[in-house]
């Protein structure tokens, strides 16, 4: 399998799951515990938070871990929410479900919704958002640092700039920007990170929440996490993200380099030899190094994805959380495609181990599959 779909999920590095043994094996004292073992976990726990606070430019009192990005967004969004009252929330209409989904759910609370507009690209114009904010009673706002499907990534510091001016708190997702641009929670109130996306563990994940910034608990039963997320911690699934953002904050610039390289040649390839190519997303730095996103003439989508599964290549017609769903791509929609072509959109997302030897392997399998994609529609638009 040459594995092109880093953007789902990442394999669990060497050096994480080895931090992580020691605790699902001879360490496996609850952290709430006073004893010995319990104090060791607490450590561990503790050593962790200020690994992931130094990925993030947080201090370590600011991080609460959570079970991933999904219920970082949820606590952030809902839980922010319910301690400001009623008012009106903004965003964008490219965020990942996990965002779009409790905001919908606000609306039908009785909060007023607002959707910035996104550019061909998907970026967002930082004047649109003060011309919104000078007109509405927005009293919170998330987007997204980078987008999971195109890769795009938002100017964060100019937009929280224009919240923090309007006195307006600011939650950014950067579960996919994390581990591959640098990130600083300067001008950001709520930050959400998950482990499986930079080389750590699934089921774990954290929230920057900015000191003085009071968030309502979603779930209750404990004090664990300064009272923000009852519940025996995972100390385990805890290292191993502590020790995921610590190497990706020693090799950030590396990754970064490496990654952009592979991603501009594997375009550059694709164009070479498949004629009718759309690339979704921007073409300069203002994209994931990792993330490349085309459309191909006269090919679905995920007809694409099959037909490079067969031949052991792993890529995805969109965000992995949405796979199945036959449903249009609201990011490419929100673009201007039309419903028919938004479905065709397929990502290639880079990670650490891809190598110059699997670009050349996919370009060419990927050509193949697209002359026998169309050869075969062709036959069958003769017969």
């Amino acid at each position: 399998m040459i594995y092109f779909d880093h953007n789902a999920t990442t394999p669990l590095r060497a050096e994480v799951l080895e931090a992580m043994l020691p605790f699902l094996r001879d360490e496996y004292g609850n952290a709430s515990s006073v004893h010995a073992l319990g104090s060791r976990a607490r450590q561990a726990v503790e050593e962790a938070r200020k690994r992931v606070a130094a990925l993030i430019g947080a201090q370590p009192a600011e991080v609460v871990f959570t079970s991933g990005g999904t219920e970082s967004n949820n606590l952030a969004i809902l839980g922010l929410a319910s301690e400001l009252g009623r008012s009106a929330i903004m965003s964008t209409p490219i965020e990942h479900a996990s965002v779009r989904e409790p905001v919908a759910a606000l609306r039908g609370h009785g909060y007023t919704v607002q959707l910035l507009p996104v550019d061909p690209v998907g970026r967002v114009n930082t004047p649109d958002v003060d011309d919104a904010l000078a007109e509405s009673g927005v009293s919170l706002v998330s987007v997204g640092w980078a987008n999971n499907e195109i890769g795009t990534i938002q100017p964060i510091e100019e937009i929280g700039a224009v919240c923090r001016a309007r006195k307006v708190l600011f939650h950014v997702d950067a579960v996919q920007a994390a581990g591959k641009i640098p990130l600083r929670v300067n001008n950001v109130d709520l930050l959400s990170l998950s482990a499986h996306k930079l080389g750590g563990p699934k089921g774990i994940g954290a929230l920057y929440i900015r000191r003085g910034v009071t968030v309502r608990p979603l779930v209750l039963g404990g004090e664990q996490e300064r009272g923000l997320r009852a519940g025996t911690e995972n100390v385990a699934a805890i290292v191993g993200m502590g020790e995921a953002c610590r190497l990706a904050a020693a090799e950030l610039t590396q990754f970064g380099a490496a990654s952009r390289l592979l991603r501009d040649g594997l375009w550059s390839s694709l164009q070479d030899e498949i004629a009718g190519l759309q690339r979704n997303g921007p073409a300069d730095g203002d994209c994931l190094p990792n993330t490349l996103n085309i459309s191909v003439e006269g090919v679905g989508g995920e007809a694409l994805v099959a037909a490079l599964d067969l031949e052991g290549v792993a890529v995805s017609s969109g965000s992995a959380c949405a796979a199945g769903a036959g449903e249009p791509s609201h990011v490419l929609m929100a673009l201007g495609r039309s419903p028919r072509a938004a479905r065709d959109g397929v990502r290639f997302s880079l990670g650490r181990s891809t190598s110059a030897d699997d670009v050349e392997q996919v370009v060419r399998i990927t050509a193949a599959a697209v002359e026998r994609i169309r050869a075969a529609k062709g036959k069958g638009q003769r017969q």
